[in-house]
Protein backbone atom coordinates (compact mmCIF):
# COMPACT_ATOMS: atom_id res chain seq x y z
CA UNK A 1 0.00 0.00 0.00
CA UNK A 2 1.45 3.59 -0.86
CA UNK A 3 1.50 5.58 1.64
CA UNK A 4 2.17 10.00 1.36
CA UNK A 5 1.95 12.46 3.76
CA UNK A 6 -1.38 14.28 3.48
CA UNK A 7 -1.63 17.24 1.28
CA UNK A 8 -2.83 19.67 3.66
CA UNK A 9 -0.06 19.85 6.44
CA UNK A 10 0.32 22.22 9.67
CA UNK A 11 2.66 25.64 9.59
CA UNK A 12 4.97 23.92 12.61
CA UNK A 13 4.72 21.46 15.06
CA UNK A 14 6.40 21.43 18.72
CA UNK A 15 6.55 19.11 21.60
CA UNK A 16 4.63 20.72 24.40
CA UNK A 17 7.31 21.42 27.36
CA UNK A 18 6.54 18.17 29.36
CA UNK A 19 6.89 16.01 26.08
CA UNK A 20 10.28 17.75 25.11
CA UNK A 21 11.59 16.72 28.14
CA UNK A 22 10.36 13.33 27.81
CA UNK A 23 11.97 13.04 24.10
CA UNK A 24 15.08 14.04 25.35
CA UNK A 25 15.54 11.66 27.67
CA UNK A 26 14.43 8.89 25.87
CA UNK A 27 17.59 10.00 23.76
CA UNK A 28 19.94 9.74 26.73
CA UNK A 29 19.26 6.03 26.53
CA UNK A 30 21.46 5.12 23.70
CA UNK A 31 25.05 5.97 22.87
CA UNK A 32 26.89 8.69 21.47
CA UNK A 33 26.05 8.48 17.95
CA UNK A 34 23.42 5.83 18.05
CA UNK A 35 20.43 9.17 18.79
CA UNK A 36 18.91 7.33 15.84
CA UNK A 37 17.80 3.90 17.71
CA UNK A 38 14.92 6.72 19.38
CA UNK A 39 13.20 7.13 16.46
CA UNK A 40 10.42 5.32 17.01
CA UNK A 41 9.84 6.43 20.48
CA UNK A 42 9.90 10.24 19.38
CA UNK A 43 7.69 9.87 16.13
CA UNK A 44 4.64 7.50 18.90
CA UNK A 45 4.91 10.23 20.90
CA UNK A 46 4.65 13.37 18.43
CA UNK A 47 1.61 11.13 17.77
CA UNK A 48 0.27 10.77 20.95
CA UNK A 49 0.21 14.60 21.47
CA UNK A 50 -1.64 14.96 18.19
CA UNK A 51 -3.24 12.26 17.13
CA UNK A 52 -0.84 11.96 13.65
CA UNK A 53 2.27 12.73 12.39
CA UNK A 54 2.16 15.77 9.90
CA UNK A 55 5.74 16.69 8.13
CA UNK A 56 6.96 19.27 10.55
CA UNK A 57 6.29 16.23 13.17
CA UNK A 58 8.47 14.63 11.07
CA UNK A 59 11.21 16.68 10.60
CA UNK A 60 11.43 17.88 14.05
CA UNK A 61 11.81 14.60 15.21
CA UNK A 62 14.67 14.57 12.50
CA UNK A 63 16.41 17.34 13.66
CA UNK A 64 16.78 16.38 17.47
CA UNK A 65 18.04 12.92 16.21
CA UNK A 66 20.39 14.13 13.59
CA UNK A 67 18.67 12.54 10.94
CA UNK A 68 18.01 13.00 7.41
CA UNK A 69 13.79 14.02 7.16
CA UNK A 70 14.04 11.12 4.11
CA UNK A 71 15.41 8.83 6.31
CA UNK A 72 12.53 9.61 9.51
CA UNK A 73 9.58 9.35 6.60
CA UNK A 74 10.46 6.33 5.65
CA UNK A 75 9.96 4.79 9.05
CA UNK A 76 6.89 6.90 9.66
CA UNK A 77 5.68 5.58 6.30
CA UNK A 78 6.73 2.05 6.80
CA UNK A 79 4.56 1.50 10.00
CA UNK A 80 1.15 1.69 9.79
CA UNK A 81 0.88 2.27 13.21
CA UNK A 82 1.62 5.90 12.24
CA UNK A 83 -1.10 7.73 10.40
CA UNK A 84 0.14 9.95 7.90
CA UNK A 85 -3.45 12.06 7.95
CA UNK A 86 -5.42 13.82 10.35
CA UNK A 87 -7.85 11.58 12.42
CA UNK A 88 -10.64 12.22 14.72
CA UNK A 89 -10.53 14.78 17.14
CA UNK A 90 -11.85 12.84 19.84
CA UNK A 91 -11.05 8.72 18.85
CA UNK A 92 -9.28 6.96 15.78
CA UNK A 93 -10.84 3.18 15.72
CA UNK A 94 -9.24 0.40 13.92
CA UNK A 95 -11.19 -2.45 13.17
CA UNK A 96 -9.81 -5.49 12.78
CA UNK A 97 -10.90 -7.43 9.65
CA UNK A 98 -8.51 -10.79 9.81
CA UNK A 99 -9.79 -14.43 9.53
CA UNK A 100 -11.53 -14.71 13.53
CA UNK A 101 -12.89 -11.18 13.69
CA UNK A 102 -13.97 -11.69 10.15
CA UNK A 103 -15.75 -15.01 10.76
CA UNK A 104 -17.36 -13.22 14.04
CA UNK A 105 -18.68 -10.03 12.56
CA UNK A 106 -16.27 -7.91 11.24
CA UNK A 107 -18.08 -6.43 8.11
CA UNK A 108 -21.08 -5.33 10.61
CA UNK A 109 -18.81 -3.31 12.51
CA UNK A 110 -17.24 -1.88 9.71
CA UNK A 111 -20.81 -1.06 7.97
CA UNK A 112 -21.18 0.81 11.51
CA UNK A 113 -18.24 3.16 10.82
CA UNK A 114 -19.26 3.51 7.28
CA UNK A 115 -22.91 4.52 8.73
CA UNK A 116 -21.80 6.70 11.54
CA UNK A 117 -18.08 7.81 10.51
CA UNK A 118 -17.11 8.44 7.16
CA UNK A 119 -17.83 6.13 4.02
CA UNK A 120 -14.25 5.43 2.93
CA UNK A 121 -11.16 4.57 5.77
CA UNK A 122 -9.63 7.49 6.87
CA UNK A 123 -11.85 10.23 5.84
CA UNK A 124 -12.74 12.16 9.17
CA UNK A 125 -16.58 11.83 10.24
CA UNK A 126 -19.29 15.25 9.51
CA UNK A 127 -18.16 16.89 12.94
CA UNK A 128 -14.42 15.53 12.76
CA UNK A 129 -14.68 13.66 15.87
CA UNK A 130 -13.75 10.26 14.29
CA UNK A 131 -12.65 8.28 12.08
CA UNK A 132 -11.50 4.56 11.08
CA UNK A 133 -9.47 2.28 8.94
CA UNK A 134 -9.51 -1.56 9.02
CA UNK A 135 -6.86 -3.21 10.24
CA UNK A 136 -4.99 -6.81 9.93
CA UNK A 137 -4.88 -9.00 13.02
CA UNK A 138 -4.52 -7.18 16.91
CA UNK A 139 -4.00 -10.64 18.20
CA UNK A 140 -7.24 -10.47 20.36
CA UNK A 141 -8.68 -13.65 18.16
CA UNK A 142 -10.63 -15.39 21.61
CA UNK A 143 -12.71 -12.41 22.13
CA UNK A 144 -13.49 -11.73 18.24
CA UNK A 145 -14.66 -8.92 16.57
CA UNK A 146 -12.66 -6.25 18.33
CA UNK A 147 -11.48 -2.94 17.44
CA UNK A 148 -8.66 -1.11 19.15
CA UNK A 149 -10.23 2.84 19.80
CA UNK A 150 -7.28 4.83 21.46
CA UNK A 151 -4.67 2.70 23.19
CA UNK A 152 -7.16 0.36 24.37
CA UNK A 153 -9.07 -2.94 22.57
CA UNK A 154 -12.67 -3.39 22.59
CA UNK A 155 -13.99 -6.76 22.66
CA UNK A 156 -16.63 -9.30 21.74
CA UNK A 157 -17.97 -6.51 19.80
CA UNK A 158 -21.91 -6.45 18.10
CA UNK A 159 -22.91 -3.77 15.88
CA UNK A 160 -25.30 -2.69 18.66
CA UNK A 161 -22.87 -2.23 21.31
CA UNK A 162 -20.17 -0.83 18.93
CA UNK A 163 -22.84 1.63 17.51
CA UNK A 164 -23.37 2.57 21.25
CA UNK A 165 -19.44 2.86 22.24
CA UNK A 166 -18.96 5.07 19.12
CA UNK A 167 -22.00 7.09 20.33
CA UNK A 168 -20.99 7.50 23.62
CA UNK A 169 -17.84 8.27 22.81
CA UNK A 170 -19.11 11.26 20.05
CA UNK A 171 -20.70 12.70 23.54
CA UNK A 172 -17.69 13.14 24.99
CA UNK A 173 -17.90 9.69 27.57
CA UNK A 174 -15.33 7.25 27.25
CA UNK A 175 -16.76 3.95 27.01
CA UNK A 176 -15.21 1.11 29.65
CA UNK A 177 -12.58 -0.95 27.38
CA UNK A 178 -12.53 -4.70 27.20
CA UNK A 179 -15.37 -7.58 26.60
CA UNK A 180 -18.51 -5.82 26.18
CA UNK A 181 -20.33 -8.92 26.74
CA UNK A 182 -19.32 -9.32 30.25
CA UNK A 183 -16.82 -11.54 30.22
CA UNK A 184 -14.12 -11.01 32.58
CA UNK A 185 -10.87 -11.19 29.91
CA UNK A 186 -10.79 -14.11 27.55
CA UNK A 187 -12.12 -17.34 29.76
CA UNK A 188 -14.95 -19.50 27.45
CA UNK A 189 -18.13 -17.92 26.95
CA UNK A 190 -19.98 -20.12 29.21
CA UNK A 191 -17.95 -19.55 31.80
CA UNK A 192 -14.50 -21.18 33.92
CA UNK A 193 -14.56 -25.12 33.76
CA UNK A 194 -11.51 -25.26 35.97
CA UNK A 195 -9.38 -22.84 38.27
CA UNK A 196 -12.68 -21.89 39.23
CA UNK A 197 -11.45 -20.52 42.63
CA UNK A 198 -9.84 -17.25 40.19
CA UNK A 199 -13.28 -16.07 40.33
CA UNK A 200 -12.52 -14.87 44.13
CA UNK A 201 -10.52 -11.93 44.89
CA UNK A 202 -9.62 -10.46 41.78
CA UNK A 203 -10.38 -6.62 40.73
CA UNK A 204 -13.33 -5.28 39.03
CA UNK A 205 -11.90 -5.43 35.56
CA UNK A 206 -8.83 -7.77 34.15
CA UNK A 207 -5.48 -6.10 34.65
CA UNK A 208 -5.59 -4.22 31.56
CA UNK A 209 -9.26 -2.80 31.51
CA UNK A 210 -8.49 -2.01 35.06
CA UNK A 211 -5.08 0.22 34.57
CA UNK A 212 -7.47 2.15 31.12
CA UNK A 213 -9.95 2.55 33.45
CA UNK A 214 -7.48 4.18 36.57
CA UNK A 215 -5.63 6.16 34.24
CA UNK A 216 -8.78 7.18 32.27
CA UNK A 217 -6.51 7.74 29.20
CA UNK A 218 -7.89 5.54 26.68
CA UNK A 219 -8.31 7.79 24.02
CA UNK A 220 -6.51 10.96 25.66
CA UNK A 221 -4.25 12.69 23.78
CA UNK A 222 -0.58 13.05 25.73
CA UNK A 223 0.97 16.01 26.34
CA UNK A 224 3.21 14.68 28.82
CA UNK A 225 1.36 15.75 31.95
CA UNK A 226 0.64 12.06 32.69
CA UNK A 227 3.43 11.81 35.22
CA UNK A 228 5.02 9.66 36.91
CA UNK A 229 3.06 6.75 35.41
CA UNK A 230 4.34 7.54 31.84
CA UNK A 231 7.69 9.61 32.95
CA UNK A 232 8.53 8.17 36.41
CA UNK A 233 11.91 10.42 36.43
CA UNK A 234 10.04 13.78 36.54
CA UNK A 235 7.79 15.02 39.40
CA UNK A 236 4.28 16.14 38.98
CA UNK A 237 4.71 19.08 37.89
CA UNK A 238 6.84 17.96 35.36
CA UNK A 239 10.27 19.07 36.20
CA UNK A 240 12.97 16.49 37.12
CA UNK A 241 12.54 15.47 40.55
CA UNK A 242 15.30 16.01 43.45
CA UNK A 243 16.92 12.84 44.00
CA UNK A 244 20.12 12.19 46.42
CA UNK A 245 21.97 9.67 44.11
CA UNK A 246 25.10 7.60 46.65
CA UNK A 247 28.25 9.41 46.15
CA UNK A 248 30.70 8.05 43.17
CA UNK A 249 33.81 6.49 44.61
CA UNK A 250 36.61 8.48 43.22
CA UNK A 251 38.05 7.21 40.61
CA UNK A 252 41.69 5.59 40.09
CA UNK A 253 43.88 7.19 38.06
CA UNK A 254 44.76 5.47 34.95
CA UNK A 255 48.65 4.34 34.81
CA UNK A 256 50.77 6.77 33.01
CA UNK A 257 51.54 5.67 29.88
CA UNK A 258 55.56 5.10 28.63
CA UNK A 259 56.69 8.12 27.09
CA UNK A 260 57.57 6.31 23.79
CA UNK A 261 54.24 4.80 23.93
CA UNK A 262 52.65 8.07 24.11
CA UNK A 263 54.86 9.43 21.27
CA UNK A 264 53.71 6.35 19.10
CA UNK A 265 49.93 6.81 19.52
CA UNK A 266 50.26 10.40 18.78
CA UNK A 267 52.26 9.60 15.86
CA UNK A 268 49.55 7.42 14.55
CA UNK A 269 46.95 10.17 15.23
CA UNK A 270 48.82 12.10 13.31
CA UNK A 271 49.51 9.81 10.51
CA UNK A 272 45.63 8.76 10.30
CA UNK A 273 44.03 12.61 10.07
CA UNK A 274 43.60 13.48 6.71
CA UNK A 275 44.75 16.86 5.02
CA UNK A 276 42.98 19.83 6.32
CA UNK A 277 42.01 23.34 5.30
CA UNK A 278 41.22 26.54 7.44
CA UNK A 279 39.28 27.68 4.50
CA UNK A 280 38.18 27.07 0.87
CA UNK A 281 41.30 27.99 -1.24
CA UNK A 282 40.78 30.98 -2.82
CA UNK A 283 37.67 30.96 -0.86
CA UNK A 284 35.71 29.02 -3.35
CA UNK A 285 34.68 26.04 -2.31
CA UNK A 286 33.87 22.57 -4.23
CA UNK A 287 29.79 21.83 -4.25
CA UNK A 288 30.33 18.66 -2.20
CA UNK A 289 26.20 18.32 -2.70
CA UNK A 290 27.05 16.57 -5.91
CA UNK A 291 29.03 13.85 -3.79
CA UNK A 292 26.30 11.26 -3.65
CA UNK A 293 24.62 11.47 0.21
CA UNK A 294 25.97 14.47 0.96
CA UNK A 295 23.29 17.22 1.46
CA UNK A 296 23.46 20.92 2.94
CA UNK A 297 23.72 19.58 6.76
CA UNK A 298 26.50 17.59 6.15
CA UNK A 299 28.33 19.94 3.81
CA UNK A 300 28.50 22.23 6.20
CA UNK A 301 30.07 19.38 8.99
CA UNK A 302 32.50 18.81 6.06
CA UNK A 303 33.51 22.04 5.78
CA UNK A 304 33.55 22.38 9.36
CA UNK A 305 35.93 19.43 9.76
CA UNK A 306 37.78 21.20 7.54
CA UNK A 307 37.16 19.55 3.61
CA UNK A 308 36.41 21.93 1.06
CA UNK A 309 37.41 20.30 -2.60
CA UNK A 310 36.74 17.25 -3.71
CA UNK A 311 40.65 16.48 -4.17
CA UNK A 312 40.69 16.49 -0.48
CA UNK A 313 38.06 13.68 0.07
CA UNK A 314 39.99 11.90 -3.24
CA UNK A 315 42.94 11.06 -1.13
CA UNK A 316 41.60 9.76 1.44
CA UNK A 317 43.24 6.00 3.21
CA UNK A 318 41.28 3.69 4.55
CA UNK A 319 42.76 4.73 8.07
CA UNK A 320 41.64 8.75 7.02
CA UNK A 321 38.15 7.37 6.17
CA UNK A 322 38.28 5.98 9.74
CA UNK A 323 38.68 9.24 11.16
CA UNK A 324 36.35 10.95 9.15
CA UNK A 325 33.74 8.75 9.58
CA UNK A 326 34.30 8.86 13.78
CA UNK A 327 33.37 12.51 13.57
CA UNK A 328 30.39 12.25 11.22
CA UNK A 329 26.21 11.49 12.60
CA UNK A 330 26.20 9.33 9.23
CA UNK A 331 28.50 6.62 10.21
CA UNK A 332 29.67 4.25 6.90
CA UNK A 333 28.77 7.04 4.37
CA UNK A 334 31.68 7.33 2.80
CA UNK A 335 32.19 4.09 1.62
CA UNK A 336 28.77 3.08 0.96
CA UNK A 337 28.03 6.10 -1.54
CA UNK A 338 31.27 6.01 -2.78
CA UNK A 339 32.77 9.44 -2.24
CA UNK A 340 36.41 8.87 -3.03
CA UNK A 341 35.20 7.34 -6.54
CA UNK A 342 33.03 10.38 -6.85
CA UNK A 343 35.36 13.08 -5.62
CA UNK A 344 38.34 11.66 -7.34
CA UNK A 345 36.26 11.88 -10.64
CA UNK A 346 34.33 15.51 -10.18
CA UNK A 347 38.59 16.76 -9.07
CA UNK A 348 39.24 15.58 -12.78
CA UNK A 349 36.68 17.43 -13.85
CA UNK A 350 34.68 14.38 -15.25
CA UNK A 351 30.89 13.96 -14.83
CA UNK A 352 29.31 11.31 -12.49
CA UNK A 353 25.16 10.48 -12.65
CA UNK A 354 24.86 11.46 -9.39
CA UNK A 355 26.06 15.18 -9.83
CA UNK A 356 24.56 15.15 -13.33
CA UNK A 357 20.96 14.37 -12.38
CA UNK A 358 21.65 16.90 -8.87
CA UNK A 359 21.92 19.33 -11.56
CA UNK A 360 19.10 18.59 -13.88
CA UNK A 361 16.66 18.55 -11.38
CA UNK A 362 17.98 20.52 -8.32
CA UNK A 363 17.85 17.93 -5.85
CA UNK A 364 20.32 16.86 -3.16
CA UNK A 365 20.41 13.94 -1.01
CA UNK A 366 20.81 14.82 3.05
Amino acid sequence: MLRRLHPEQPESFAFTAANQQWAEAQITKYPEGRQASAVIPLLWRAQEQEGWLSRPAIETVADMLGMAYIRVLEVASFYFMFQLQPVGSVAHIQVCGTTSCMICGAEDLIAVCKDKIASKPHELSADGKLSWEEVECLGSCTNAPMALIGKDYYEDLTAENFGRILDDLVSGQVPTPGPQNGRYAAEPLKGLTSLTEYDSGRTQYNASVQLASDLGDTVKRIDGTEVPILTPWLGKDGKAAATKAAPKPPKAPAPAKPAVKQAAEAKAAKEDQPETLTGARDGKPDDLKMLKGVGPKLEETLNELGFYHYDQIAKWTPEQVAWVDARLKFKGRIERDGWIEQAAKLAAGEQTEFAKRAKEDGTYED
